[in-house]
């Protein structure tokens, strides 16, 4: 059974810095790509970025492109989100998640974390 256990929420300023931290198990993830998304009140969830397991190729949002950075380890089976520069637009509900890779790489993800909020104050 696939976990997905996201970590390293909290509260930031403006201009500040967090790192969300994805524990993955229940299974070997080497054909999968894992996901970041995020959800604000009273809006829709929306992607954030996203890397591939075997590879790590990586795919951003245009609104968190060279503020963010996704990264993995595969040896600990931990995804992370670097995210730089944060604005109180930032503020949301961060999701990890994972899916097989193939197909598109921001859609149709099948396993997720519960999620960890991040506040971001002006």
């Amino acid at each position: 059974q696939v976990q997905l256990v996201e970590s390293g929420g909290g509260l930031a300023q403006a201009g500040g810095s967090l790192r969300l931290s994805c524990a993955a198990s229940g299974r070997t993830f080497s054909n999968y790509r894992m996901g970041w998304f995020r959800q604000a009140p009273e809006k829709e969830r929306e992607f954030v970025a996203t890397i591939s397991w075997r590879g790590g190729s990586t795919y951003y949002a245009d609104s968190v492109k060279g503020r963010f950075t996704v990264s993995r380890d595969i040896a600990k089976n931990a995804v992370y989100l670097q995210m730089n520069s944060l604005q109180p637009e930032d503020t949301a509900v961060y999701y990890c998640a994972s899916k097989l890779d193939r197909g598109s790489y921001y859609i149709d993800y099948a396993y997720w974390g519960p999620g960890t909020q991040v506040t971001v104050s002006p």
